[in-house]
């Protein structure tokens, strides 16, 4: 009549019963997946740079700290791609670690390619022909912003010392060019003899042909070949006048010795100066002046048939013959002088016949001395006032110097024509010598003035040369003189244009403005407008000056008041970035929108060149300031993490080599104290660097899984323990009970005490309750051996009761021969948990009754209660 009861019972009891199945699939699949965790950290520990057993490892683990320990042995590019891709949706971590790398490899292998690259480029620097200075300063350039690897620097370093070599062959072999055209230019005015110049110019001849023959030779400019080519074909012409001038020179001066050394009667003036002009003509100079001097006196010499009578006796016996004449009567007669109008009229010839003396006198001198101009301004003066009569000997030496004078006159004037010649050829050989407009007005003028001064010398020329010069020099001027008509009209035509600028201000100026950045843009226009006008006449030029400054000023002074007003404005945006707080969160923002503000202000208005860039160096100098003071504290602060990296790292160090020795109860009562000292310290270590804190932490918490490990170890170990000595003991237990049934049985305490004691102690309670069910089945051995027994077989049934209820509990089968029992205690069990104010016992007090109750067991019930054992009593005596 039950069976209804029985079979709700039963359904009942199939959902406990799928739940503890569940509940025991999900221990042992937590169980597994330690298992596994374990398994495949210790494998990730040995790995020891074995990429692709991380990278298998990776893929088949499903524990994110195994992927990420093993990540760490991951390094070749294709292994990092490989990774991150079957790693990008699933493991963000791994992920990130693998983009990091590749983007690291990446950068590197640009990195290097630019090395190459510029390696390459030195390469073929070095093979061109045309190498600058710019080219390797572009080259360096390109280096100093590459991170080249240093097999790539060792190999760029000999290119750049041999590119280095070659600048400077280049620069020693432009010097030396330039050296030599300098003396090779000095070398005509140095004074050299000829073969001193010629050895010289042979010498930089060879100078020259070196330079062309230098594998640098395309380094020089080719105005400077042409220069030096030039300077070398002039310095060569030169020394060749040089040496025919020295062979005239040389020339004359034997002929002035045979002809000093000869008597003078034996030689014809005429004869001489035909053959001294057939020697040829040497430059004007110290020495040909002194030549021709010694050529006067020997034609003077030859000219006179005797030597002349000396100025100073002639003088003498002039005024012998001559006497003062009223000296010498009144020396002869010893009358007085005469009165009135005779001795007045004897006073004036005497006055005048002194002063025909002293000029005459001046003429010789200027004659001596090679002044025709001043010998014939005397002359002159001579024939104008003749004064009385001349004595034969006054008479005699007048005619002597106006032969003289005729005789050096005849010679000015030959040396006059001859020089007036050279000028004429002088001039004619302007027009191809291509000089500036300005330099050859100043040659045709000096040859005018130079034309003038022959004339005051040696007299006046031929019509037919002077024809022939003033043509060659209106020839010669006529480009200068277009050029400078030329000029005349471009400032005219440049004076026009400022007159219309000016105009065009003056109209600006009357108009209103409303975009000033447009009226600042006009001014520089037209200000840079007018600095390119071109010359203008220095009268002119004044004036306009003088307008368009008044006109611009009109113009500027209300876009001047406009800046005035903006440069307060930007004195305002100044002065807010020295307010603000480098440190704080917004600083940033608001300095970024200040300086938006300063871009579009100076759009809008920009000021003066020179006051914009004050004002422009203040706000910049602020910026800086705040930027610096925001990286000192960046750096202070980065000081700070890295000291808490530090901090961080020997707490880590400090765990990974942690040794605990003593027993396994001091053993995790050490590990306890490190870890928990060890977590205080990381948190009080403070941040660390965001680049290292993945890693630092994933450290620590492989150094604490480490440390947490050996104590997991030690608890199983004493867990195991403690089960097997709790089995023991139960069993021991068990087996004397069993012996108090049977007859004859041994019943040695010492015995039994010394197996118990030869068993390790147990907890507190199973310790307890198991060491007094040992007790009172001792005592019984000796007093109540049957009774005791009695009672062990009546606690047979309850034994077999608790366990059926223990199995109930705890989800453990029966049995199919329990199988009714079962549902009977099933239903006792439901209807003791739902009586109301009773709280359940659980399944570890329910075991330690289960193991202080003295009964006796069949081998049965006996691996029934061992059964329970394993799921329950291991794990509490654990």
């Amino acid at each position: 009549m039950f069976d209804f009861l029985f079979k709700r019972a039963t359904d009942k009891s199939a959902e406990p019963q799928r739940a503890t199945a569940a509940s025991e699939a999900s221990d042992a699949a937590v169980a597994q997946a330690a298992s596994r965790r374990d398994e495949q950290t210790a494998r990730a520990g040995m790995l020891a740079g074995d990429e692709a057993a991380a990278v298998e490892l990776i893929l088949q683990s499903e524990f994110a700290g195994v992927r990420l320990a093993a990540a760490e042995h991951v390094v070749s590019q294709p292994a990092l791609e490989q990774v991150l891709l079957a790693m990008r949706n699933s493991d963000r971590r791994v992920a990130k670690l693998m983009q990091g790398r590749l983007d690291a490899i990446r950068y590197q292998h640009a990195e290097q390619q630019k090395a190459q690259a510029c390696i390459a480029q030195a390469e073929r620097l070095i093979q061109d022909e045309k190498l600058t200075p710019n080219m390797v300063a572009d080259l360096d350039r390109q280096w100093s912003v590459t991170a080249a690897a240093a097999e790539q620097a060792e190999r760029f370093a000999p290119l750049r010392v041999a590119l280095a070599q070659r600048l400077e062959t280049q620069v020693s072999l432009q010097r030396t060019v330039i050296d030599a055209l300098a003396e090779l230019r000095a070398l005509p005015a140095a004074g050299l003899a000829p073969a001193a110049a010629a050895q010289t110019l042979e010498r930089l001849r060879a100078g020259h042909a070196s330079a062309l023959a230098s594998a640098e030779l395309t380094s020089l400019p080719k105005h400077l070949l042409n220069d030096v080519a030039a300077a070398l074909e002039l310095a060569g012409t030169a020394l060749q006048a040089l040496e025919q001038h020295q062979a005239v020179f040389d020339a004359r001066q034997a002929a002035l010795a045979e002809w000093q050394a000869a008597a003078p009667d034996s030689l014809h003036a005429e004869q001489l100066r035909r053959a001294w002009q057939a020697l040829g003509q040497v430059p004007a100079g110290e020495l040909a002046a002194r030549q021709q001097a010694e050529l006067d006196v020997v034609l003077a010499t030859v000219l006179a048939a005797k030597p002349p009578v000396a100025p100073a006796e002639r003088n003498a016996k002039t005024r012998e013959a001559n006497p003062p004449h009223g000296a010498n009567t009144a020396a002869a007669t010893g009358a007085k002088p005469a009165k009135d109008g005779k001795q007045d009229n004897k006073r004036d010839g005497k006055q005048d016949n002194k002063q025909f003396i002293e000029t005459l006198d001046a003429m010789e001198a200027a004659l001596e001395q090679g002044l025709l101009h001043a010998a014939s301004e005397h002359d002159k003066w001579l024939k104008e006032h003749k004064g009385g009569r001349l004595t034969p000997a006054q008479s005699e030496r007048l005619a002597h110097v106006r032969a003289e004078l005729k005789r050096l006159g005849d010679w000015a004037r030959w040396g006059g024509n001859v020089s007036r010649e050279e000028l004429v050829k002088a001039v004619e050989e302007l027009a191809a010598q291509g000089l500036a407009m300005s330099e050859l007005a100043k040659k045709v003028g000096s040859m005018r003035e130079r034309w003038k001064a022959l004339d005051a010398v040696s007299g006046h020329a031929p019509k037919a040369l002077w024809e022939r010069f003033d043509a060659a020099c209106s020839a010669a001027y006529a480009p200068a003189a277009a050029h400078f008509k030329q000029l005349a009209e471009e400032r005219h035509h440049n004076a026009a244009k400022a007159q219309a600028l000016i105009d065009e201000v003056s109209a600006m100026a009357g108009t209103e403005h409303a975009d000033w950045k447009q009226v600042a843009a006009a001014a520089q226009r037209l200000r840079q407008v007018w600095g390119r006008l071109g010359t203008i006449d220095r009268k002119e030029k004044k004036k306009f000056d003088s307008a368009f400054d008044q006109a611009m000023n009109a113009m500027m002074a209300p876009l001047a008041e406009q800046r005035s007003l903006e440069m307060a404005r930007r004195e305002q945006l100044i002065a807010e970035v020295e307010a603000l707080v480098p440190h704080d969160r917004g600083t940033l923002d608001v300095m970024r929108h200040l300086q938006e503000r300063w871009q579009e202000q100076a759009k809008a208005l920009p000021l003066e060149r020179k006051a914009e860039q004050a004002l422009w160096q203040r706000f910049r100098a602020a910026c800086d300031h705040v930027f610096a003071q925001r990286k000192e504290s960046a750096h202070a602060a980065d000081s700070e993490r890295k000291a808490h990296l530090h901090a961080r790292e020997a707490i880590c160090a400090g765990l990974e080599t942690a040794a605990f020795d003593g027993a396994d109860k001091a053993q995790l009562a050490a590990i306890a104290a490190a870890l928990r000292e060890a977590a205080s310290a990381w948190h009080g270590a403070g941040a660390v660097p965001r680049a290292t804190e993945a890693k630092i932490t994933q450290r620590y918490q492989a150094a604490v899984a480490a440390v947490q490990a050996q104590a997991d170890a030690i608890k199983r170990r004493a867990g195991a323990a403690q089960a097997n000595a709790l089995r023991d003991k139960l069993r021991l237990c068990q087996q004397l009970e069993v012996t108090l049934g049977q007859d004859g049985a041994s019943a040695d305490q010492a015995e039994w005490n010394g197996r118990w004691q030869a068993l390790p102690p147990l907890a507190a309670e199973y310790e307890r309750a198991l060491h007094g069910r040992f007790n009172a089945a001792l005592l019984a051995l000796d007093g109540q051996r049957g009774r005791y027994a009695e009672q062990l077989e009546a606690n047979r049934a309850r034994l077999l009761d608790e366990v059926l209820r223990l199995e109930i509990v705890a989800g453990v089968d029966s049995g199919a021969e329990f199988a009714r029992e079962r549902l009977k205690m099933q239903v006792e069990v439901l209807q003791s948990s739902l009586k109301s104010g009773q709280k359940p016992l659980t399944q570890a007090a329910q075991y330690l009754q289960l193991c202080a109750m003295p009964a006796l067991a069949d081998d049965r019930t006996a691996s029934r209660i061992e059964q329970l054992f394993r799921r329950i009593g291991a794990a509490e005596a654990s």
